[in-house]
């Protein structure tokens, strides 16, 4: 009873996590507007980046995450990876005749998943924080337990990614091309307000350290 107690919480913090606005939703629904399924590739990439991670944390490496130093570091240069890529969506609608066959990376989600989730500093403050909490909860359950806590979380990453990419490719079909050009241009233009928040936030807090 206290394992599925136990459970029920990874699953309402996880999903209330995965829920929250950021780089990896904006990417899911560009991605969506070409492929329903691009939400399962996005959390593909993203369990690449989180299961090692969860390891990590296991081993007692996850309070490194807290450190400012690698809070900034990684803020920067996640929001100049942001900014890259809201460069290449946009240009991707905005100069291609047939954005279709553009390179953007919202076209390659695993890859996209991989650099999202290794760039947003949030995400590592997360799994440093509540994610560790978790995991050293689930580890008290004992090995088993790890593995369902694991699952659990990435089922609702994964659900709710899907969801996303899903419901912006029904969207797209009903609003035409320009619709879509429409979507991505709006999306693109969210992945460079998270990029900017990104180094405006490292910017400030490199700023107070000295």
């Amino acid at each position: 009873m206290e394992l599925f107690l136990f459970l029920f919480k990874v699953f309402v913090i996880s999903f209330s996590g995965a829920m929250q606005p950021g780089p990896v939703t904006a990417t899911a629904i560009a991605a969506g507007s070409r492929n329903r399924y691009a939400g399962l590739a996005l959390a593909a990439g993203h369990s690449i980046i989180e299961f090692p991670l969860m390891v990590l944390i296991i081993l007692g490496l996850g309070r490194i995450f807290e450190l400012k130093s690698v809070q900034i570091a990684i803020g920067l240069a996640g929001g100049l990876i942001l900014l890259v890529m809201a460069g290449q969506m946009f240009l991707s609608v905005t100069k291609s005749a047939d954005y279709n066959k553009s390179g953007a990376l919202d076209k390659k989600p695993v890859l996209a998943g991989i650099i999202l989730t290794a760039s947003n500093p949030y995400f590592l403050l997360w799994w440093g924080t509540v994610g560790l909490a978790l995991a050293t909860e689930a580890t008290s359950f004992g090995i088993r337990a790890f593995g369902l806590f694991v699952i659990v979380h990435w089922l609702c990453d994964a659900v709710w990614y899907l969801a996303l990419s899903w419901t912006s490719f029904k969207g797209t079909k009903l609003l035409g091309p320009a619709g879509l050009k429409l979507m991505l241009r709006v999306c693109s233009v969210a992945l460079g307000i998270f990029g900017l928040l990104f180094i405006w936030n490292a910017a400030g807090a490199l700023v107070k350290l000295f």
